[in-house]
């Protein structure tokens, strides 16, 4: 079966650097798959896991943002942060996940609601990540 190298970097480190069999990925248009030789693109990302397939096996990496280049044997995503799933707190994203969701549900108006949005998909990202 053919792979292509797909890295994920973000500004303190390279985060996941492989040869995979396929990588799926949240753009902002929509989800779409990255098979060996895929046509060149850009597409910036959404907050949400990448979908990552070896073999038999399927692996999810949080991706908070970004953008992702392909190119016929690799791709490349540049993100703002990004988790493997062994290197996420559980509980600490919980609690994120209540903070936001608390926000969201108060009247205040010292709260900004578009950062507590982001802060939300971030928690959830980092959850269903984490595989709980």
């Amino acid at each position: 079966m053919s792979t292509l190298r797909l890295e994920i970097v973000t500004p303190e480190r390279i985060v996941y650097e492989q040869d995979v069999n396929m990588v799926i990925a949240n753009g902002v248009s929509g989800q779409l798959g990255v098979l060996p030789n895929h046509v060149p693109m850009v597409t910036p990302l959404k907050i949400a896991p990448i979908r990552v397939k070896k073999g038999n096996s399927e692996e999810l990496i949080a991706v908070h943002g970004g953008f992702m280049e392909v190119r016929k044997e690799k791709v490349v995503i540049l993100a703002e942060a990004a988790e493997q799933g062994a290197d996420i707190d559980l509980s600490r994203a919980r609690q994120a996940k209540e903070r936001a969701e608390q926000r969201l549900a108060s009247k205040n108006e010292q709260y900004d609601h578009k950062r507590a949005e982001l802060a939300l998909q971030r928690a959830l990202t980092r959850i269903q990540t984490s595989g709980q």
